[in-house]
């Protein structure tokens, strides 16, 4: 486990990881296995985020995931919505006249 020979100059991609990997002798397939998972599992890191994927990648090239998957990290969790959509989730019925009187 080195650390990369050169970081690529426009960031990570999944072309230079892979090369990288490729140039250290390592495959998704080998990561897989070393951290005890079906080889074909790590192959959906770049389609969709897989943690452990990830964090396998970013241990054996030395650097951080954040760098690797920038897109992906920080997590957001919360959304702060415009305030045109204040009352969006209040009740309905509430706020509705029944259709008639009582008798």
């Amino acid at each position: 486990m080195a650390k990369p020979k050169q970081v690529p100059l426009d960031g990570w991609d999944q072309h230079s990881i892979m090369a990288e990997l490729h140039r250290q002798g390592m495959t998704l397939a080998k990561l897989a296995k070393a951290k005890n998972r079906r080889p074909g599992s790590f192959s959906h890191v770049w389609k969709r985020p897989v943690s452990i994927a990830e964090e396998a990648i970013a241990e054996f090239l030395k650097t951080p995931k954040e760098k690797l998957f920038p897109d992906r990290y920080p997590k957001r969790t919360a959304r702060i919505l415009d305030s045109k959509f204040e009352d969006y989730g209040a009740s309905q019925k509430a706020s509705a006249r029944p259709d008639r009187k009582a008798a």
